[in-house]
């Protein structure tokens, strides 16, 4: 796993045509307000957790944010587990996020 800054996470979603954007925050977080085209998985409901990263491609880039960077890695813990190699943790979370936001 990488730890990303903003700006590096910026720059490898405009250039990566394999990413994969994920938020692990819970849904309510994710309405109030995301990173564009990041598909939500939240992480504080295990089996759904688990279940939804079994169907994911493996091959991708997977760029994985929550609200502070805590959730994040263990998002990532876990998806190395299943096999997941190209895991990228945003620093500080969306809290930290200097892109663009959807709210």
């Amino acid at each position: 796993m990488k730890n990303l800054s903003s700006d590096d996470l910026v720059q490898k979603l405009k250039s990566d045509k394999d990413a994969f954007l994920l938020d692990v925050r819970t849904e309510e977080e994710y309405n109030m307000s995301h990173i564009p085209n990041s598909k939500l998985l939240n992480i504080r409901d295990p089996q759904l957790f688990i279940d939804g990263i079994q169907g994911f491609d493996k091959s991708k880039n997977y760029y994985v944010y929550c609200h502070s960077g805590v959730r994040s890695v263990q998002a990532c813990q876990i998806m190395k587990t299943f096999g997941f190699n190209n895991l990228n943790n945003l620093i500080g979370g969306i809290s930290e996020w200097k892109g663009l936001k959807t709210t």
